[in-house]
């Protein structure tokens, strides 16, 4: 699953924004706890966002961003928790952010997640829940694109 978010910002001020909220844990001000070079957090998430009901808590946990040339990689996983956890999906994905052009930034989210279950998760996968993970991720997407200080109103 990928999606995509074309920012009308300097390279270098999109990924020192998304680095600050990694380090700082300010993606989900539920909960922070660094260990091993990760940040682990815990966030409401679903295809309406954070509604009770319509949303699951998850763990997410972010890996230090690495870079290279004019690209930054964070890596992340996101892992229901509770005692009904293994009852959805785990994601694993990329998000990275690559240098345009001097005024112009690409954000991409690049994932794949494994359905719980077994055969029954696959199933369920085929009719209902890559509708809910691909809202999920477009609604993450979208919140972090119109989070970006400095964004232009679309």
């Amino acid at each position: 699953m990928a999606e995509h978010q074309l920012l009308p910002l300097p390279f270098e001020a999109v990924t020192a924004w998304l680095a600050g909220l990694v380090e700082r844990g300010v993606l989900t001000r539920v909960s922070e706890q660094a260990y091993d070079g990760q940040i682990e957090q815990l966030v409401r998430v679903g295809p309406l966002g954070a509604v009770p009901g319509a949303s699951k808590l998850v763990r997410v946990r972010f890996v230090d961003p690495v870079y290279r040339d004019d690209v930054m990689t964070v890596g992340l996983r996101w892992e229901a928790t509770g005692m009904a956890g293994g009852l959805f999906p785990v994601l694993d994905a990329d998000i990275v952010v690559a240098k345009l052009d001097e005024l112009s930034t690409s954000l991409d989210f690049t994932g794949s997640y494994r359905p719980p279950l077994g055969g029954v998760g696959t199933s369920l996968d085929k009719v209902v829940l890559h509708k809910v993970a691909r809202a999920s991720i477009s609604a993450l997407m979208r919140d972090l694109a119109a989070s970006l200080p400095g964004r232009p109103a679309e």
